[in-house]
């Protein structure tokens, strides 16, 4: 499956580093330009078939979601399915690290992968966003030069 939008920085951090950030997502609203964080059910933390409630936020509208962590390959591969509270598909997102000199690049993808009813009509009443796919690519770029802002602002540090 090819995923519908895909967008690549290079992180001055090593690839253990940025992937203990792209896996705690109860802090991925530090990152996140919609997504506010939430909590792993079950006690469980990021492993393969983990699942997590996710919290976002777009002005007044508030939503969660249900995740399950899909693909966990450590330091190279995250990946998680998002459904509605009525378990319906709405979205997968991935993060893929690789090595590069001086740090990682980072690749976040989304898939859509929701019905059509979620895109057209339950999407937007919910988000408030009617263009998901254009405002992804927007978040996608946040999300990554935040995450490259953490890595230098940890370097400048040290």
């Amino acid at each position: 499956m090819e995923p519908t939008i895909s967008r690549s920085v290079t992180v001055p951090a090593d690839a253990g580093t940025v992937w203990s950030w792209v896996t705690d997502l109860p802090r991925m609203g530090e990152l996140s330009p919609e997504n506010v964080g939430g909590r792993w059910l079950d006690g469980t933390g990021p492993a393969l078939g983990a699942r997590f409630r996710g919290r976002n936020v777009n002005g007044a509208l508030q939503w969660w979601t249900r995740v399950r962590v899909v693909a966990f390959e450590p330091e190279r591969r995250f990946a998680f399915d998002v459904r509605t509270p009525f378990g319906s598909r709405v979205s997968r997102w991935e993060y893929v690290l690789a090595p590069a000199p001086g740090g990682c690049v980072v690749t976040e993808n989304w898939y859509r992968i929701g019905s059509w009813i979620v895109r057209k009509f339950m999407g937007p009443r919910v988000t408030g966003r009617a263009d998901r796919p254009g405002y992804n690519v927007e978040s996608i770029e946040y999300t990554l030069a935040a995450l490259k802002a953490r890595a230098e602002e940890q370097t400048a540090a040290a």
